[in-house]
């Protein structure tokens, strides 16, 4: 029998006021790219057929993004013009999708997620469809136990050990406010009842005057049908990013995780705490990051280079066995063999010839080539 198909609907319509920038939130950047496309990248270890963002503040920016960059996946958007909370944020998202998928008239699952959650990984994602999908429920969550609670909605659970409802933290009692299971937002439901659920939210049960998604756990819960739940391994991949501080903090992690790859691979880094990559650069096995380098946008390093201390790299391609050291250099091609540096600037257009050696103090400019000079 053929799986249910799956869709998503990612919400991203939010301004994100503590960010206080003009960027729409989803399209601040992390490690080279828009944190929108790590939770499409969620996506990537589960049939998704479909996914619907949802968009608000800055809808043309968003979409237009989307489009240029977006994964190899269909992708549809729709705007909550209103934002009048979660729940109808969703609502809106599910009139992107399609009523009846592949003859299931049902429309199989759909999963929600927040679009500021750069940090999940796809096996969370997946394990959570298939904890759904075996249990048989109308709805699976995804939660975390963390120290430190505050600010979070908490899960509660009856003396069955089964998921009840989620009370946010502004209208959670102090009993449940010393509950440590948070929920993080994330969602999959079976189609044929999600629809039903929205329709019997009411923006007066809550402190905010909202339409909140949580409630629709409660209004599943008390209306006979069960509700699973996946508790992540790891709280810190479900961190949400409101403002700067936990932008830095996400970007933190995602560095972490890129450098931990790339030393898998064969890329050394004498200390890659203080060695910066975007998720978009390539690295060749053998290659040498000396302390303080930034390689971003899209960077290709050959087989063999050093690069740094001290060095910024923009766009660049360098070839093989090149030595480049305390250079800041975009859009510029160092050829195999290449010194450059120390002290050297590559501006766009820029091309150092293979085998050649810049000396000290260079500035590379478009149409000039360093003189190859044998070596001492």
């Amino acid at each position: 029998m053929a799986a249910s198909p799956l869709s998503a609907i990612i919400l991203a319509a939010g301004e994100g006021k503590r960010m206080r920038s003009q960027r729409p939130k989803p399209l601040h950047v992390l490690c080279g790219r828009p944190m929108l496309l790590y939770v499409l990248d969620a996506l990537s270890d589960c049939p998704v057929e479909r996914a619907v963002v949802v968009v608000g503040h800055g809808a043309e920016r968003v979409t237009k993004m989307l489009q240029e960059d977006g994964p190899d996946l269909v992708i549809d958007h729709v705007e909550q013009r209103v934002q009048a909370g979660t729940g109808d944020a969703v609502s809106v998202g599910l009139t992107g999708l399609d009523d009846e998928v592949d003859g299931d008239l049902d429309g199989g699952d759909v999963l929600v997620l927040p679009g500021d959650t750069p940090l999940l990984r796809p096996s969370t994602i997946a394990a959570l469809v298939d904890e759904h999908r075996e249990s048989g429920a109308a709805a699976t969550l995804l939660s975390a136990r963390v120290d430190d609670p505050s600010g979070y909605g908490r899960v509660v659970r009856g003396r069955d050990g089964g998921v009840h409802q989620i009370v946010e933290d502004v209208d959670a009692n102090d009993d449940q406010r010393a509950i440590d299971e948070i929920n993080t937002s994330i969602y999959c439901f079976r189609r044929s009842v999600l629809a039903p659920a929205l329709r019997r939210l009411s923006p007066e049960d809550n402190a905010q005057g909202e339409y909140y998604l949580t409630d629709v756990i409660k209004v599943l819960h008390d209306a006979g049908y069960p509700v699973a739940s996946v508790v992540a391994d790891d709280p810190g991949e479900i961190a949400g990013v409101n403002d700067r501080a936990q932008l830095a903090a996400a970007e933190g992690g995602l560095r972490r995780r890129t450098a931990a790859s790339w030393l898998a691979r064969g890329v050394t880094m004498v200390d890659p705490d203080r060695t910066y990559i975007d998720a978009t650069v390539e690295l060749a096995p053998d290659v040498t990051l000396f302390p303080g380098t930034l390689l971003q946008g899209r960077t290709v390093v050959g087989r063999g280079t050093e690069l740094g201390p001290d060095t910024r790299l923009v766009d660049c391609v360098v070839g093989a066995d090149c030595v480049v050291e305390q250079t800041v250099g975009r859009d510029a091609e160092v050829g195999d063999g290449a010194v450059v540096g120390p002290f050297a600037v590559l501006e766009a257009g820029a091309q150092v010839p293979a085998g050649a050696r810049t000396g000290a103090f260079y500035t590379g400019r478009l149409g000039d080539q360093a003189v190859a000079e044998p070596p001492d």
